[in-house]
């Protein structure tokens, strides 16, 4: 077993095709097959569903993939940790992030990158509980999520925040005179809204619960990109956090405070304490505490 071996089956998790895993990879598509074939032989595991065209996964295959993404994690960690003690910062930072949350994550890539130009990142929209469960398995180095979820036992936090809510609307279709929108005002008009699993639509419902009210929801996506589309065409408004900036791609998108709008749960960037903890994780890590001017949540073990 080798390394190139459980980036080949990444890469056929990634493309879901035989021959597009061969490109990505830089390798024939025959070559791919047998080093595939090789570790199965070597498992004594069927790990790839096979027929005139990949299929998918076996059930072993799916166990297999979560160890083989742990242990490439660990390899692209020890790499960087290795250029760490040669005095570079280099590798790929990977975080995840809840979807509408009160950060834009530019805040801290860009000055990152500006320091580091040798650094890439990997950004993915994940939920809290999907962001602490990678960051356990290493599979993530940072996570920025919603904070009342986390053990803070198990994780160094900073403290980025509450929501404001914000009615994110089209000009052309919607007008508001007010410099704040309230809440009667909001579910009297056509929504759209993330789906009732994640966790910003959740803090909706629930300030509308305590309100004894209920939003007139005609679309709902696990996608806010989906949302930010039906807005500008007018088929409906959203919620969106305040501090995002969404607005200022289209000067038809308005966007306006919503009253008594803030979210119940805060926002933090978080990391795991236990190791092995990368050295690019930690850098990051201390120089987002230095870049957002408060320390870190840390329990009384840990100082």
């Amino acid at each position: 077993m080798d390394i190139k071996q459980l980036k080949f089956l990444l890469a056929l998790e990634q493309t879901r095709h035989f021959g597009k895993a061969a490109e990505l990879c830089h390798v024939t598509q025959p070559t791919l097959s047998m080093r595939i074939s090789n570790l199965e032989d070597e498992l004594g595991l069927e790990l790839v569903i096979r027929g005139h065209r990949f299929e998918g996964f076996s059930e072993p295959g799916l166990r297999i993939l979560a160890w083989a993404k742990t242990l490439l994690a660990t390899h692209d960690g020890l790499l960087a940790e290795a250029a760490n003690c040669r005095g570079k910062l280099v590798g790929n930072l990977s975080i995840g992030m809840v979807p509408l949350s009160c950060f834009d994550p530019t805040r801290l890539l860009k000055p990152l990158s500006q320091r580091y130009p040798e650094l890439t990142y990997s950004l993915s929209s994940l939920s809290s509980e999907a962001i602490i469960d990678q960051l356990m398995r290493n599979q993530l180095d940072l996570g920025i999520c919603y904070i009342d979820e986390v053990d803070q036992g198990q994780f160094d936090i900073i403290d980025l925040g509450i929501t404001q809510m914000g009615l994110m609307y089209s000009g052309e279709f919607f007008q508001f005179d007010s410099e704040e929108v309230e809440w009667e005002e909001v579910i009297e008009k056509p929504l759209g809204l993330l789906d009732a699993t994640m966790s910003f639509r959740q803090s909706i419902t629930h300030i509308l619960r305590n309100l004894h009210l209920t939003a007139n929801v005609i679309l709902e996506s696990n996608s806010s990109y989906h949302l930010i589309q039906a807005v500008a065409s007018g088929l409906c408004c959203t919620i969106m956090p305040m501090e995002e900036g969404i607005e200022a791609l289209s000067d038809n998108l308005k966007l306006k405070p919503i009253k008594n709008g803030l979210s119940p749960s805060q926002i933090g960037l978080i990391i795991r304490k236990s190791v092995p903890r990368s050295a690019l994780a930690e850098q990051c890590f201390k120089e987002a505490t230095e870049l957002f001017t408060q320390q870190p949540l840390l329990d009384h073990d840990s100082q």
